[in-house]
């Protein structure tokens, strides 16, 4: 699997660097991140949750940064183990571009494989889980790197809806939320 992409970030390029070096930072924006801890030098110790069509599994792995230049370009090599889900491991070359003074121009290239259940599911379904988890990364990366990320998380999630009416959760159902109905239907 190959992927290319280019994304426009509303800092400039120096931040824009060391937010990609920030642990804290990063496990708030890779979705499904549960820790991202050093294991030597430029080498991280990853822990993640993903799923990848029927294929869900929590994923222990290793990245290391290699060809560094900073503030300009690196090169992520990964690999994880899924357990009986499979494995994956490749590499992502990250470059940074000044794009003006308070905007950077990231692109990057990355090339996986798969082995395991995951590689049996298809390389359509793989490759589309794998962009989305990009997009999702590049939504939280940005509302980190801007601020916005800090304020998200000090908010619920449905901050600035309206609420729902009173008798919408009244009756016997008041206090069953969507877990509970979604407990039941794993059941089946």
């Amino acid at each position: 699997m190959e992927l290319t992409e280019t994304y426009t970030l509303p800092v400039a390029q120096q931040r824009a660097w060391e937010a990609l070096n920030d642990t804290a930072i990063l496990r708030a924006s890779i979705p499904g991140c549960d820790s991202i801890e050093p294991d030597g030098e430029n080498a991280y110790a990853v822990s993640m949750s993903a799923s990848v069509g029927p294929v869900k599994a929590r994923f222990k792995g290793r990245m290391l940064l290699t060809d560094i230049d900073a503030p300009n370009t690196y090169t992520i090599v990964f690999e994880g183990q899924g357990g009986a889900a499979g494995f994956g491991k490749g590499n992502a070359h990250v470059t940074l571009e000044a794009d003006g003074e308070a905007s950077t121009k990231l692109s990057y290239t990355a090339t996986a494989q798969v082995g395991g259940k995951l590689a049996q599911i298809g390389s359509r379904l793989v490759d589309g889980a794998a962009r989305k988890i990009a997009g999702e990364f590049f939504k939280r990366f940005s509302a980190q790197v801007t601020g916005e990320g800090d304020a998200a998380e000090a908010n619920p999630p449905d901050a600035g809806e309206e609420p729902e009416s009173p008798d919408a959760t009244a009756g016997e159902d008041a206090g069953k939320g969507k877990k509970s109905w979604t407990a039941w239907i794993s059941k089946f």
